[in-house]
């Protein structure tokens, strides 16, 4: 049986915090790189912020050799090194996985 799409993404999480003065930088380069998540379909972006400028960005990858192809781009790489500048992170979790609440597993 063919597992659905959706199954085969991961998940990661990226909590950060704008570097003092970089937030507009930070949200441009992020623009960017969910641009090139997208056109080159490694996966989709979700950006949230909370009340003490906290961003939480969920990345879902495509799947797991979308991942590795990413980390190998040199456009990604050119956005990651200025993202590198632009923020401080607080937490990363590289791959999350999903646990049923159904029961089923």
């Amino acid at each position: 049986m063919t597992q659905p799409i959706a199954a085969q993404e991961i998940l990661s999480v990226a909590v950060w915090e704008p570097v003092p003065g970089m937030e507009a930088a930070s949200l441009v380069t992020l623009r960017e790189l969910s641009s090139i998540l997208a056109a080159k379909s490694y996966g989709r972006d979700l950006l949230y912020r909370d009340r003490e400028s906290h961003y939480v960005l969920l990345r879902y990858w495509t799947s797991e050799a979308a991942r590795r192809t990413a980390q190998e781009d040199p456009d990604m790489l050119r956005c990651w090194a200025r993202l590198g500048n632009e923020i401080q992170i607080v937490k990363v979790y590289e791959t999350l996985t999903e646990v049923p609440l159904d029961g089923a597993e």
